[in-house]
């Protein structure tokens, strides 16, 4: 019986997903060795930040893999995985990040377990109202395949470099400064790439673009649970993640899934909007729930996520999202734009909590009154 070839065990362990994820290990660039010398296999996985949980289920699928190969005779398999964040006392060092963004004091990442969910709008809206409350915000639109915060922030132009080159200086509109793959490419043009140039591109708008002193930076990720979402975890770390859905149960069916990926991969859950949550008309006053009502809460409570409040069905905020006015900036005072400052509320008070659990941001003085 003949050994196996190098190819033979990568292409075994091509049948290792990565858990939470549909991508195998082998996609993702997580094996960095697999040699086989006279039957004898040698292989290390390295797996990037994230829930160290998941190494014990990688490497029990690992090595099922390859000893299920004719002609193994040993099996020598390494899983690496970083060591969880220990608790950081008064005055300690942060824990060191895969990427660190200078000046950034926290991460959230507003996602949605499908399309059309509004989980643009409300990412726009949240970061105006953080920055409406006094926080220094940036916004990143992670969304390579469908970017819509340069319509939704109303700036259709390129950016510009800094003086000396060294990056990308971002927009800036009703106090948020952002940047978006929209800037970059061709308008209209479709983007058709494979999941590493996605991971690519993310890691470059990251690293690349000088957001300055930020003290949330709001990412925008595309829907579902997959390159991009597994990338912003790995790469940098997350102080937490928000989803976006709608009442109806196909919609909530995928924000479940999307709480549990982000779980898998240890990022906190600050909690779930219910976007598109009744209808009032304007006229009579008479309320409809168009896409049921409710069901954003009793999820977030079955899963033990928090529920950061529910966003109203209503034409001005459609309409100000095309005309690259947020309803927080144009309608600051109105009951739509209250929703969203009540979210913000919510998510400054889920990364308040988590700072004074693992010392973190310290506190919320950075507001002003």
């Amino acid at each position: 019986m003949s050994a196996p070839t190098r190819d033979d065990i990568l292409t075994a362990l091509s049948g290792v997903t990565y858990p939470g994820f549909t991508r195998d290990i082998v996609a993702f660039g997580a094996v960095t060795e697999a040699n086989v010398i006279d039957g004898a296999v040698r292989v290390r996985i390295e797996l990037g930040p994230g829930n160290p949980a998941v190494a014990g289920t990688i490497e029990r699928s690992a090595r099922a893999a390859i000893e299920a190969l004719p002609g193994v005779r040993t099996v020598a398999l390494s899983v690496v995985a970083p060591a969880p964040r220990a608790a950081a006392g008064p005055g300690a060092p942060p824990a060191p990040e895969a990427l660190s963004l200078t000046g950034v004091r926290s991460i959230v990442a507003v996602a949605s377990g499908k399309g059309g969910v509004g989980k643009s709008t409300v990412a726009v809206n949240l970061a105006v109202a953080l920055a409406r409350k006094g926080a220094a915000v940036g916004l990143l639109d992670a969304d390579v395949y469908g970017p819509s915060i340069p319509l939704m922030m109303g700036v259709d132009e390129r950016p510009a470099l800094d003086a000396a080159g060294r990056g990308i200086l971002p927009f800036t509109r009703y106090g948020v400064r952002f940047m978006s793959l929209g800037f970059l490419v061709e308008k209209d043009t479709a983007v058709i790439w494979r999941g590493p140039m996605v991971m690519k591109a993310i890691e470059q708008l990251l690293r690349d673009v000088l957001w300055g002193e930020l003290d949330v930076l709001v990412v925008d990720l595309p829907p579902g649970t997959g390159d991009a979402q597994l990338t912003l975890s790995q790469k940098v770390r997350l102080a937490g993640a928000v989803i976006v859905t709608t009442p109806q149960d196909v919609a909530l069916a995928d924000a479940v899934k999307g709480i549990a990926m982000f779980r898998k991969v240890g990022v906190p859950i600050l909690g779930v909007v219910e976007n598109m949550s009744f209808f009032c008309c304007p006229h009579c006053g008479t309320r409809t729930d168009v896409f049921s009502h409710g069901g954003g809460r009793r999820e977030a409570e079955r899963l033990g996520a928090p529920f950061l409040g529910e966003v109203p069905l209503d034409g001005a905020v459609r309409e100000g999202g095309d005309r690259g006015e947020p309803v927080v900036a144009s309608q600051p005072d109105s009951p739509l734009a209250a929703s969203f400052f009540a979210i913000a509320d919510n998510v400054l008070a889920g990364l308040g909590a988590a700072a004074s659990d693992d010392g973190g941001i310290a506190g919320l003085g950075w507001l002003r009154p």
